[in-house]
């Protein structure tokens, strides 16, 4: 790949580039479903292309091509320069970068077991096994259970003097079941909605889901919620688990730090963000139990890499300390514009898109009690399990959340569950009400593989790590 990579380079420089780099990508994805029995979907596919960034007359250039050659090397390239060019004729200012060390380094995937050296046919059995034990729970109307397996190995190089080469492999899945009855139909998800759970690990990771062990208590508990009661109304102590906590996290505060919404160049598509650089060191976003953090790092994150799409080595930043707002998600030339340290977040969808500033590992910090003591300290209130639905303004600072199942608490204890949950608030009120988070023995890492934002748009995988923890007085159920 260095004779491509070189080639890039040395083009680029030719045509009076200040700087530029080339991504150099290939890629496998393979999901299998059955879905009531029978096999809904095989898909499987592979992806290769690169991509170059030149930065011309104080502006950048981008271009890309799935054929890989010495001669579209050099037309692609030349091609990212005069987009380049041309861009300069709007600029408002010269592009600048924040400095990084140049590097030379080969990363691994952390993966024991290659998911696609697995046989179809013995994925597919598993999950024949898995989805008829909830087909086997009168009341189940649709039963899914699924598997998804990604893998990738990236080059990229620039003038700067980095050749870094990364592998990356993912594995995960889930069920679900849907149950119908009594005018109503209820639908409950393990180990998590919106894709179950995915993490970067190898096939090794699909027995950690203990997807057979929990599917027929995840069918009863669709059927139960059929004749729960509703969600009662009004401002009730909640206890949100690890799950929706990992939601809550990407929407109120991943989002709304990512320094290109802050600065306006992501307004038309997904927003902008209440979290402004004068808010910044000044801002009580939430309570002293709050302790959000992104951390690129983390082994087994989505949001985990050794070196960005920028080649910056993977951060751990604060952006929530003891409450106060204290960081941003960055780029280069964002931390450059605001004087910060870069916190290394330049990701791409492929190597058809030009690198924009993407969550990591968003995680909130672990607190020192147990659930059960949180629980018990708990008078009255709901604890709510597993997003079914979101929203939330283009500030990121009303939202309204809702759960597949929710537990009542009463006198400290869980009791009967109640169907239909959803609470609303505003963002640094809802996280100033955090009296308490669950130590680390329920912290979990999750995967989202369906984080959308750009123009055009570009799916990133991200995670996020929360245990459970409880707020105070939240508006719960349809407002009076």
């Amino acid at each position: 790949m260095q004779e491509f990579t070189d080639l890039c380079l040395n083009k680029a420089k030719s045509l009076g580039c200040s700087y530029a780099d080339i991504r150099i990508i290939k890629r496998e994805k393979q999901e299998l479903r059955i879905k009531s029995g029978n096999v809904e979907s095989i898909s499987t596919g592979d992806d290769l292309g690169f991509g170059v960034r030149v930065i011309k007359n104080g502006a950048w250039g981008f271009a890309s091509s799935r054929v890989i050659s010495p001669q579209k090397i050099e037309e692609i390239t030349s091609r990212a320069a005069e987009i380049a060019e041309a861009s300069a004729r709007v600029k408002e200012k010269d592009v600048e970068l924040s400095p990084v060390e140049p590097v030379v380094a080969k990363v691994q995937a952390n993966c024991k077991i290659d998911p696609f050296s697995v046989p179809i046919e013995e994925k597919l059995q598993f999950l024949m096994k898995v989805d008829d034990k909830i087909r086997g729970v009168k009341g189940v109307a649709v039963s899914n259970a699924f598997l998804t397996f990604f893998k990738e190995f990236k080059v990229f190089a620039s003038t700067e003097g980095s050749f870094i080469e990364q592998e990356k492999v993912e594995s995960g899945g889930g069920i679900e079941a849907i149950a119908v009855g009594e005018g109503d139909f209820q639908i409950r998800s393990f180990p998590n909605s919106m894709g179950g759970n995915v993490a970067a690990y190898g096939y090794e990771f699909i027995p950690q889901l203990k997807l057979e062990e929990n599917a027929e208590r995840i069918a009863q508990e669709a059927v139960a919620l059929l004749k729960a009661k509703p969600c009662p109304s009004g401002e009730i102590d909640i206890i949100l688990d690890s799950s929706q906590l990992g939601l809550q996290i990407h929407e109120s505060c991943g989002h709304p730090t990512e320094l290109d919404r802050v600065l306006g160049t992501e307004a038309s598509y997904a927003g902008t963000s209440f979290m402004t650089p004068d808010l910044l060191g000044k801002l009580q976003y939430g309570s002293q139990h709050v302790n959000i953090y992104a951390d690129a790092t983390a082994p087994g994150g989505l949001g985990s890499f050794a070196y960005d799409d920028e080649g910056a080595p993977a951060q751990c930043v604060d952006l929530i300390k003891e409450g106060l707002f204290v960081g941003y998600l960055t780029s280069r030339e964002t931390a450059k514009a605001l004087g910060i340290p870069n916190s290394a977040c330049m990701r791409a969808d492929g190597w058809g898109r030009m690198p924009i500033i993407r969550m990591t590992n968003i995680n909130l910090k672990p607190g020192d009690a147990s659930l059960e003591d949180i629980i018990a300290d708990t008078k009255y209130g709901l604890y709510l399990v597993t997003n079914r639905s979101w929203s939330i303004d283009d500030r990121r600072l009303n939202f309204q959340f809702g759960t597949e199942i929710a537990y009542e608490i009463k006198n400290g204890k869980i009791g009967e569950i109640v169907k239909n949950a959803t609470y609303t608030g505003m963002t640094p009120q809802f996280w100033n009400s955090c009296d308490a988070v669950a130590n680390k023995d329920y912290w979990v890492l999750w995967g989202l593989t369906n984080c959308g934002k750009g123009q055009p748009s570009q799916v990133m995988h991200v995670g996020h790590g929360a245990s459970p923890a409880r707020f105070r007085k939240v508006q719960v159920g349809v407002m009076k």
